[in-house]
């Protein structure tokens, strides 16, 4: 899956801009489903983002729809940090006025409905969708899970009034084209988004905020402990 979706965005890159892509080194579970498998990915996606931006990344895209660990990537990097997820929403909104969403297991549901809220994003959304696979069934079985994606894009159009269609997961980005010509409406990958909105930031000379909310984390390598604290006598 992690070449699939290198593929993917070296195709929606400009000529000239290199993708580096790569997952965590650390043991990380095999895929995101869910709050607990995010947790366990974050530690060590953050010290992958650190040695790519050591090694010259300009910019750093988060390939998993949850968007995990968004706001700590977003310490950690001077570069831009986009989750597909907040990607895709951004772009469907630029692009019609209601969307829906089709992601893999109904758990994943509440936890993207929850993000779109957080994003600004909930007026627009119309519903989330599921066509109930593991996520990494869609490379298990691709032309079963396209015919699902199919079906579920064309019920978001008939009787959701969307007027654009996002794919909740990067596994799904190279399907995009195909469903957005066999559905008529216009389907959104968040992997391409992403990847388009990080080139245009970087080439802007945008960095990260480090003034607030993501500054970089404090050492606290000298602070006192809460008990040294307790124990320190009055002045």
């Amino acid at each position: 899956m992690t070449t699939l979706i290198a593929r993917q965005a070296r195709a929606a890159a400009s000529a000239g801009v290199t993708i580096a892509a790569g997952g965590a080194t650390a043991p990380v579970p095999p895929s995101i489903e869910g709050h607990h498998d995010e947790a366990m990915a974050v530690p060590a996606m953050l010290d992958a983002l650190r040695r790519a931006e050591a090694a010259g990344a300009q910019a750093h895209v988060i390939a998993c729809f949850d968007d995990p660990g968004l706001g700590a990537a977003r310490e950690v990097v001077h570069g831009p940090v986009i989750g597909i997820a907040q990607a895709a929403m951004q772009v469907a909104t630029m692009l019609a006025s209601r969307f829906s969403i089709v992601t893999t297991l109904p758990r994943s549901v509440p936890i993207i409905e929850d993000m779109a809220l957080r994003y600004g994003m909930g007026h627009a959304l119309r519903r989330v969708r599921a066509v109930d696979l593991p996520v990494l069934s869609l490379e298990a079985d691709p032309a079963h899970a396209q015919a699902l994606l199919e079906r579920e894009i064309m019920q978001a159009r008939d009787h959701d009034g969307a007027e654009a269609v996002i794919l909740g997961c990067a596994g799904m980005s190279d399907m995009c084209a195909t469903l957005s010509a066999e559905t008529g409406i216009t389907v959104i990958d968040g992997v391409h988004a992403a990847v388009r909105l990080a080139e245009a930031l970087a080439g802007g000379g945008y960095q990260t905020a480090k003034t607030g909310a993501y500054g970089w984390p404090r050492d606290k390598s000298h602070d006192l402990s809460p008990l040294a604290a307790l124990r320190k006598p009055a002045e």
